[in-house]
């Protein structure tokens, strides 16, 4: 199977092996992610599921689901009190232990806002998202106050890091998240400790979240894990 079609696989078993009628559901951001969100409204579409109440976590998601139907609220909305019952989303790295690199695609704010938020969470990936140490490969996304860059950087530099602006393209300059924040990519020599750097890296005054989603204050952020493989296969973690 080609990635595309390994994408489409593992995001449909994840939509109906969790997703059922009248759920609140979060819904990520990202290439797999997306293929699950529109899984959703065809069967919305065809009459087989039905009450669905999203929280979509990036405008990309939010204009998706309004092409297909998806009733959109925020977590704000008094239909969803605050609190969801599944998140379904994509990530750039899986450990073994579940833990995750998320933040390629900018939204990883309201990405693990909304990843708190929930009573379960699924991730959808192929077998290229797999990784036995975070953080050396692909660099981990750091949400950051605009005028806090430079000192940011500088304290990130101290924790063994190599600080790297994302820059946007084809428009000039940095990238610029939902919320109006820019992103520093990070990459470390040697293998971090994931669960130590998510809390230390969010102590940094400027920083508003980091791209590590170990779970170190809630247990439901350690999700359950749908991989696709290249021969066709599933596998299921946690």
């Amino acid at each position: 199977m080609d990635q595309k079609a390994i994408k489409e696989m593992v995001a449909r078993q994840a939509v109906q092996a969790l997703v059922k009628n009248g759920m609140k559901l979060g819904l990520g951001t990202g290439s797999t992610a997306l293929l699950a969100l529109q899984h959703i409204g065809t069967l919305m579409a065809e009459g087989k599921l039905s009450g669905i109440l999203a929280v979509p976590t990036s405008l990309q998601t939010s204009i998706e689901c309004e092409k297909l139907g998806i009733p959109l609220y925020s977590l704000n909305s008094k239909e969803i009190g605050g609190k969801l019952d599944l998140t379904i989303d994509g990530a750039d790295e899986v450990d073994p232990k579940n833990r995750l690199v998320k933040g390629g695609g900018g939204a990883l704010l309201l990405e693990k806002i909304v990843a708190y938020a929930s009573a379960a969470y699924c991730i959808v990936v192929d077998e290229s998202k797999l990784t036995d140490k975070l953080g050396i490969k692909f660099p981990l996304p750091v949400e950051v106050i605009p005028d806090a860059r430079v000192p940011v950087s500088m304290a990130l530099q101290d924790l063994g890091a190599q600080v790297m602006l994302r820059e946007a393209v084809r428009k000039a300059g940095p990238v610029i998240t939902d919320r109006g924040n820019i992103l520093l990519d990070i990459l470390f020599t040697s293998p971090p400790d994931p669960t130590a750097l998510e809390t230390e890296i969010n102590r940094i005054p400027g920083v508003v979240e980091n791209g590590f989603f170990t779970g170190p204050h809630n247990r439901n952020l350690v999700p359950r894990v749908f991989i696709g493989k290249a021969d066709g296969t599933l596998e299921v973690r946690g």
